[in-house]
């Protein structure tokens, strides 16, 4: 064989096995990606959230949720 064909070859066959170790390299990386999403997903989020006030001046709703009975109206 011609040594300027064979290094052609030789250069050939060299960038083939970058592209798929480069793919290799991809896809591990994708596997990794995904792993990691979905442990993300089933663990629970760290963050506890302050509870938030119903009113303005920083007080919450007591346990009675109805509208009481004497309530002023602007038709009364």
């Amino acid at each position: 064989m011609h040594p300027d064909l064979m290094l052609e070859v030789a250069i050939q066959r060299a960038a083939e096995r970058r592209e798929r170790a480069r793919n290799a390299a991809l896809a591990r990386a994708a596997r990794r990606a995904m792993r990691a999403q979905r442990r993300r997903d089933e663990e629970p989020d760290p963050v506890v959230l302050p509870p938030i006030p119903d009113y303005v001046d920083g007080t919450f709703r007591g346990g009675e949720s109805r509208v009481p009975a004497e309530h002023a109206g602007a038709g009364s």
